[in-house]
């Protein structure tokens, strides 16, 4: 089965601007708003604690099959980052040391086959970056003929001052023999996050990475970025509307990164044919072809690698055919779907030699009934009867349906607000998943409150003498039988929770 690339929605974006003509110079910085309950995997709560630990694996959505003796390394290569200053404290309170490695911290990358011996395990060395995150890639990985699975999953295995902090897995891999040269078709979507990388005449040591660093973009012979790719319409200069569809050679795209938020401008991105930019193309980009990206101010300029820079190449019309291009080695880049898994927690109250694994992962949720006796199911894998769902820091009453499912009663929001009666604003709450022992799973996921429609009865203005000391007791009275009527309202939601529990 191919695949193509179909444009995932994402937000209006400014144009980049460039400040010279043969250089790309550093990209400014989008502030991105995100709406909707689930949110993307780079947002955060405010509400989360500094001390959080995470684990990010970012891989490539299909992976080349070697043959015989040769080894066909996974490009562009898996990458482990680690972030959260949890990591630097865990580490303070085991007080042991472990080698010369980070924060004491080893990994280990394989596929996730038994039959693999230690050999086809990868060792990862992790490199400092800045506030208080590591970079790892596993460069040497490959999957031979003689594993005859169509699908796979990476496994990494991650140690803290020579004790197991657990195992974590990356989604799934299509195994595939060789890039197909078919014209694609549009009912096979793909994913719209990708990764760019340049290769000289097939020489693994010449691979340059598209990548962003220090808010530039930036050719790595070992980093890469997670773009994600949007489609845009109108080809007017600063004229950037995004479209619906599927990313078709010849249309405006713009690269954003998916971590930072720093984007590209828009340009066309045109199919690569034996060093040839194709004008007149316009089918769905697929995985592991080559393409160009042409700059719109500039007639047949195009993003070129040149001694490990960025800069813009004048293309040359070709004498044969005036539909195509003649482009350096350097503008024809290889373009490939990518994913992105995090792990987030906290381990803060949680027994010190604790296995965060198996992690319980949130991939959907589902709000039945309303008012005092809402629940919500929670749908994802890895759940266990040990796991209780959290409102923030709230915690719900949890019923354990199987490995795949929750459900639980929704909190009442007057517990997020003292003005809970009258509502004049959305109410939005984390969601995370805790562990009998406090181990706390972050997740992507946050729940809702919408307003409500009517305000509360006026009070009348206080009277005089006796009259004045009946409204204050009956205010006073008012408010007891509030306080009654929610005590009632909890006991009954307890209680027809139980009943759908045992039925």
């Amino acid at each position: 089965m191919n695949h193509c690339l179909e444009l995932q929605s994402e937000h209006r974006l400014t144009p980049w601007e460039l400040l010279g003509s043969e250089h790309l110079y550093p990209i400014r910085r989008l502030e991105l708003g995100f709406q909707g309950c689930q949110q993307p995997i780079t947002a955060r709560e405010p509400g989360n604690s500094p001390s959080d630990q995470t684990i990010t694996i970012l891989h490539a959505k299909v992976a080349q099959k070697s043959y015989g003796n040769e080894k066909r390394f996974f490009c562009p290569p898996p990458c482990v980052y680690i972030s959260g200053r949890g990591w630097r404290l865990r580490h303070d309170n085991t007080k042991a040391g472990y080698g010369d490695s980070l924060y004491g911290l080893v990994g280990y990358m394989c596929l996730d086959s038994s039959a693999h011996s230690l050999d086809d395990t990868f060792k990862l060395v992790f490199d400092d970056l800045t506030n208080y995150r590591m970079f790892a890639c596993a460069k040497s990985l490959y999957i031979s003929d003689q594993d005859k699975r169509k699908h796979f999953r990476l496994l990494l295995r991650l140690f803290l001052s020579g004790q197991e902090v657990g195992s974590f897995q990356s989604r799934m891999i299509k195994v595939i023999s060789k890039p197909s040269q078919k014209r694609q078709s549009m009912k096979n979507a793909d994913r719209s996050r990708v990764a760019l990388f340049n290769r000289l005449r097939s020489q693994t040591v010449s691979t340059r990475f598209l990548s962003v660093d220090r808010h530039a973009a930036v050719a790595s012979g070992r980093q890469w970025t997670a773009f994600t790719i949007t489609l845009g319409r109108g080809l007017d200069q600063g004229d950037y509307v995004l479209s619906e569809g599927f990313i078709c050679y010849s249309s405006v795209v713009q690269l954003v990164c998916t971590e930072t938020g720093v984007a590209l401008p828009p340009m066309v991105i045109r199919k690569v044919n034996k060093q040839h930019a194709i004008l007149d193309v316009d089918e769905p980009v697929s995985q592991l072809h080559k393409c160009s990206l042409q700059f719109r101010e500039t007639a047949q300029s195009y993003l070129c690698l040149s001694n490990d820079s960025l800069i813009q190449h004048q293309g040359s019309s070709s004498s044969r055919d005036p539909g195509r291009v003649v482009l350096s080695d350097g503008c024809c880049w290889t373009i490939i779907g990518v994913e992105a898994v995090e792990f987030s927690f906290n381990q803060n109250l949680a027994p010190l030699h604790s296995l965060i694994s198996p992690v319980p992962v949130i991939t959907g949720l589902q709000v039945s009934g309303g008012g005092h006796v809402a629940t919500l199911e929670v749908q994802g894998e890895n759940f266990t009867p040990h796991l209780k769902i959290w409102f923030s820091c709230q915690e719900s009453e949890t019923m354990f349906r199987s490995p795949k499912s929750m459900l639980c009663v929704i909190p009442d929001v007057s517990v997020f607000g003292e003005s809970w009666r009258c509502m004049r604003q959305v109410i939005t709450v984390p969601l995370s998943l805790v562990r009998s022992d406090g181990l706390i799973y972050r997740s992507s996921y946050s729940f809702t409150y919408t307003p409500e429609l009517q305000p509360p009865p006026p009070r009348g203005a206080g009277g005089a003498g006796g009259a004045g000391g009946r409204k204050e007791r009956g205010m006073e009275r008012g408010e007891e039988d509030d306080t009654l009527l929610d005590s009632i309202h909890q006991e009954f939601t307890r209680a027809n929770f139980h009943l759908f529990m045992q039925s």
